[in-house]
């Protein structure tokens, strides 16, 4: 089963997110890193399972909801295989979280 890869970026968003939560809920940051896992593997069987969010990024990029959680993963569809390359919170400003994309 092909997987989405997860950029260095990304990668560091997730585990400060495992450690902010982690502090108070070691459980939970357990089930955010198996959440984004199993959506990384969702992402790289179906590269257009997000939703593209013009008002955002260009339509090349993706957006998925981390299933439980406040998360959302920005990731490149048109690259074989998908690259996740920002974990966000939802409450982030994300316009200006993704003006380098």
């Amino acid at each position: 089963m092909p997987r989405a890869e997860i950029s260095v970026r990304a990668q560091r968003e997730l585990l400060a997110a495992i450690r902010w939560i982690k502090r108070d809920n070691p459980t939970a940051a357990r089930a955010l890193r198996r959440a984004v896992n199993a959506a990384a593997l969702r992402i790289g069987d179906h590269r257009f399972i997000g939703e593209a969010r013009p008002e955002f990024a260009n339509e090349t990029y993706r957006f998925l909801p981390v299933a439980g959680f406040p998360y959302v993963l920005v990731y490149a569809a048109d690259h074989m295989p998908p690259r996740i390359v920002r974990i966000l919170h939802g409450a982030r400003d994300l316009p200006g979280a993704l003006s380098d994309l």
